[in-house]
């Protein structure tokens, strides 16, 4: 980047800040004062540094400045932290519409510290009734390409997000339903400012600027995204925010705005799809029991199926317990060698057996069977690449299905919260792809997951176990997680968005604090490096590049790649919380 275009950058990212502050003066609530801060300048690509973020009592990390400070003014006023993550969530569905909202699903983890208890939600979006498994296959019998799939109509699946922030605020909250509202109605109202990440990736996405409410919000006159720093306001969607704040959540499943997506959806120009007002109407949230496992003193809780992110997690580090991971450096091919044949070995168990488990029989307890755990482990060689991993044969398993390396998109979120009484939300959100399926319905863009499934429902003969079935929910890699102390407190929260390299980032995380003692800031800022059964995969103009010869001559088959993550985490301090943004993306931890 030469020097002008380092000026005009800096420019917009600066008048991006100036329009942050100006917003954050016009939020309701009465702890503005004490909370609102300066805002480090982002631009359009690169990294921007953070700072290790301290707290005593209360703290909020997240991908946007305007969705920590109303997730914040909750916990100022009493709130707990699922109180905090609902304001938190409604401002991100208007200030990073790429990645998260009304129109899409989370999985979520909350640990209630009085009852000493955690607890697994899964907000999963499900495939309509009238979505079967030839769904993406074309008249001659092949899969549809993913452009082909991914906008319009086809793809949608029924949105989960709004009954599991109801069902969650029912058994987690304090603050009226309507107050968590509040901070995103103001924003849609008075208008909240484009940010220089959402303008770059509308300048990268296809499609959107053809749906004409996206357009008129997202691009100027010519078609071209609006400037950075440009008040955007969206009065639909307070709209939408106010019916529910006054309705609660079935009135987005049933009536007027369950009619408006199904209308978006079936009467697509290109591309519509199936869903029905009674595939809304008969949606629910799956209350499920988190899955936890032990790595060294630690206890890891993570999200079992339809989610691979929880077993991936935990079968990584149960690999890497057999390896003395504390004596190896973490900018050393070493901990990359592991870090990805880990990553092999896991992803071909992932594509092979996991889906959703009311569908297929996933044998999660062999997945994670100590013994089997330490199988996998020995195929491990200190010096050699095993290049491409077979999946295993873990107990319970069923052999007749067939691989399915399916890829997921990354228009994805999180955010991690731990509030003053010291309870917890780890939620990682999403409506898959950037910008979703580029179609938007009262205020809001709608989903794409269906592309999450494998397009073709058999391989070689035998079904995999992720295809297109009605009900069904897609396979997931999110990872939203909890680690606790050997003594059974809270130690960490956190997760990242990234598609199926959330596994990757998340596992990079874990291993930099609870092995190589870093800060959560520290460890975040690590190069990313992990395999997902291809190609050993190094974060591009990382110190990560200067690996790819070492790593070669060892048999990986390297690819320096974008890795985009967007870790959130907050660990246990002496005294109160530390918190980590990833210098990535635009989010900040912030608490008091």
């Amino acid at each position: 980047m030469n020097a002008l275009s380092r000026s005009a950058t800096l420019r917009r990212a600066s008048r991006s800040t100036v329009a942050i502050l100006f917003v954050l003066a016009l939020l309701p609530g009465p702890a503005a004062a004490q909370i609102a801060r300066p805002l480090q300048p982002e631009p359009a690509s690169g990294r921007t540094e953070k700072t290790l973020a301290h707290a005593r009592e209360y703290m909020v990390a997240a991908a946007n400045p305007l969705a920590v400070e109303a997730g914040l003014r909750m916990l100022a006023e009493g709130g707990t932290a699922m109180d905090a993550a609902i304001a938190a969530q409604l401002v991100l569905n208007l200030v990073e519409p790429h990645a998260s909202g009304l129109g899409g699903g989370a999985f979520l983890l909350h640990y209630d510290a009085r009852e000493n208890a955690t607890r697994a939600y899964d907000g999963r979006e499900t495939a309509p009734a009238g979505a079967d498994e030839q769904l993406f296959m074309r008249p001659d019998g092949k899969p549809m390409s993913f452009q082909q799939a991914v906008t319009g109509g086809r793809a949608v699946g029924v949105p989960g997000l709004a009954r599991l922030l109801e069902l969650a605020h029912r058994r987690h909250g304090k603050l009226p339903w309507r107050r968590l509202f509040e901070p995103a109605i103001a924003l849609a109202e008075q208008g909240y400012p484009m940010t220089a990440r959402v303008h770059h990736l509308l300048g990268r996405v296809t499609g959107l600027d053809r749906d004409p409410a996206a357009r008129a919000l997202f691009f100027d006159a010519d078609g071209d995204p609006k400037a950075v720093g440009t008040l955007l306001r969206n009065p639909s969607f307070a709209a939408t925010l106010r019916i529910l704040a006054r309705d609660g959540a079935d009135a987005f499943y049933r009536g007027e705005i369950a009619r408006d997506i199904v209308t978006a959806v079936r009467e697509h120009p290109s591309n519509p799809g199936t869903l029905t007002e009674a595939d809304l109407a008969h949606y629910t949230v799956r209350e499920v029991a988190p899955l936890c496992g032990p790595y060294r003193v630690f206890r890891i809780c993570g999200m079992p199926p339809s989610s691979s992110g929880g077993i991936a997690v935990l079968q990584m580090l149960g690999m890497l317990s057999h390896f003395d991971l504390a004596s190896v450096r973490p900018d050393s091919s070493q901990a990359a060698h592991l870090l990805a044949e880990v990553g092999r070995l896991a992803f071909a168990d992932r594509n092979r057996y996991v889906a959703d488990d009311r569908f297929v029989s996933v044998p999660v307890r062999g997945l994670l069977d100590p013994g089997y755990v330490r199988q996998r482990a020995q195929a491990i060689q200190p010096e050699r690449s095993m290049g491409k991993a077979q999946a295993g044969t873990p107990p319970g398993a069923d052999v007749a299905l067939a691989d399915d390396p399916m890829d997921e998109a990354s228009g994805t979120s999180h955010l991690s919260i731990v509030d003053g009484q010291g309870n917890a939300v780890s939620m990682t959100t999403t409506i898959e792809s950037f910008f979703g399926a580029r179609i938007m319905a009262r205020g809001f863009l709608l989903n794409n997951q269906l592309t999450d499934f494998n397009f073709s429902p058999s391989q070689d003969g035998r079904p995999v176990a992720n295809r297109v079935e009605p009900g069904k929910r897609p396979r997931s890699s999110m990872a939203p997680t909890l680690v606790f102390d050997a003594d059974g407190k809270l130690h960490m929260v956190v997760g990242s968005p990234g598609g199926s390299l959330i596994i990757g980032y998340v596992l990079k995380t874990l291993v930099a604090t609870l092995d190589w003692k870093l800060d959560i800031q520290a460890a975040i800022d690590l190069p990313n490096v992990t395999s997902r059964n291809a190609a050993t995969e190094l974060e591009r103009g990382t110190q990560a590049e200067t690996l790819e010869a070492t790593l070669a001559a060892m048999g990986h088959p390297v690819r320096v790649i974008d890795m985009t993550s967007g870790v959130h985490g907050i660990v246990r301090a002496e005294h109160g919380w530390t918190g980590g943004a990833d210098p990535r993306r635009e989010g900040v931890a912030r608490g008091r």
